[in-house]
């Protein structure tokens, strides 16, 4: 088998035991944000037909967010490598205008203490926990950014133990060196995540 094999449309069919993981998909995230990813709003119609597909059939949805204090240590004010962005309670960090958050959506706060940072979904959220109490063994995980915040999230779920999809067609990188979101993509392909796209389910 090649090592594109998985990249090609097969059948795939949700069910009892998986879940979606939208993360960070926030205002400061999308072109014109405080950190805006190139191409950052073209997530936000490909991850509500995924949250349509998921609510079709009674499944969880998960969002992630930045939720940060004024202060937090990965602004530029602190010797961080980001600008403020997605302070708690203001507009940028709110979820993207027009994404469909459905309103039993379980929301999960990240990096809420000004002198921790966080990445991944996971980090100090307790969603492996809630995952296991829900009996979720799949994950489908979208959003921003490919080579941050969906890389952490991604390989802490598959350290987890969770069957880890990442949907190829919702997630877009922030490329700080060019290639970061390919060579993100090609990290998490190579621990045991499956790449796929919407029309592989919808097939």
């Amino acid at each position: 088998m090649s090592a594109h094999a998985d990249s090609m449309p097969v059948p795939l069919h949700l069910g009892t035991g998986d879940a979606l993981l939208v993360v960070d998909v926030q205002c400061d995230f999308l072109p014109g944000g405080a950190l805006g990813v190139a191409g950052g709003d073209a997530v936000v119609p490909v991850l509500n037909a995924w949250l349509q597909l998921f609510a079709a059939r009674g499944l969880p949805c998960v969002f992630s967010r930045d939720w940060h204090p004024a202060d937090h240590v990965s602004f530029a004010a602190r010797g961080g490598p980001w600008p403020p962005h997605c302070v708690a309670g203001t507009p940028g960090a709110e979820f993207a205008v027009g994404l469909d958050v459905p309103a039993d959506a379980h929301v999960v706060s990240k990096a809420t203490g000004a002198d921790a940072d966080a990445y991944s979904a996971f980090q100090g959220t307790g969603l492996a926990d809630w995952l296991r109490r829900h009996d979720i063994r799949r994950l489908f995980v979208g959003g921003l950014a490919t080579d941050y915040c969906v890389r952490a999230s991604v390989l802490d779920a598959l350290a987890e133990g969770f069957d880890t999809c990442l949907l190829g067609d919702a997630v877009r990188a922030v490329d700080v060196t060019p290639g970061d979101g390919e060579r993100a993509i090609a990290a998490m392909r190579e621990r045991g995540a499956r790449l796929l796209t919407l029309q592989e389910v919808q097939a």
